[in-house]
């Protein structure tokens, strides 16, 4: 299990990490984009959202990774405000432990609000997200195929 910060922004994460990588240095190890969703999770998409970023990761040691993607308003939680200075997560990461992702998800998201269950994705994993009971947002990330 690994756990890396994750960053939202409204537009900005491009920016944001080609600052980030000029101070940590390496390489993204992923850059995807809404664009590179598959043409039914990415239906209606503007062009100007096309061209965001649906997820980056930047290695900044070998156990720490820094990640984030743009918050487009048709994927947001309904009634959810996209706050700068609230736009950080945990990320939880597993590979192949679909059971502790699932035992982890349930127990930390007691008493809390779910903004995405914990189900399949379009990248072969489990993912859900939450803020618990104490205001700490969390990411649940369980690769179960690879991509």
């Amino acid at each position: 299990m690994q756990l890396n910060h994750y960053l939202n922004f409204k537009g900005q994460t491009e920016q944001a990490f080609l600052f980030y990588q000029s101070v940590f240095g390496g390489e993204f190890s992923v850059l995807s984009r809404y664009g590179d969703m598959p043409p039914a999770e990415g239906a209606n998409l503007s062009e100007v959202d096309k061209s965001l970023i649906l997820h980056v990761s930047l290695p900044i040691t070998e156990s720490a990774v820094l990640m984030g993607s743009d918050v487009v308003d048709q994927f947001c939680v309904p009634n959810s405000v996209f706050t700068q200075g609230n736009n950080h997560y945990i990320a939880i990461n597993l590979e192949n432990e679909e059971n502790e992702a699932r035992r982890l998800f349930n127990q930390l998201s007691v008493h809390g609000h779910i903004e995405m269950q914990l189900e399949k994705t379009f990248w072969g994993a489990l993912y859900g997200a939450f803020t618990d009971q104490f205001g700490i947002k969390w990411m649940v990330n369980c690769q179960l195929e690879s991509i």
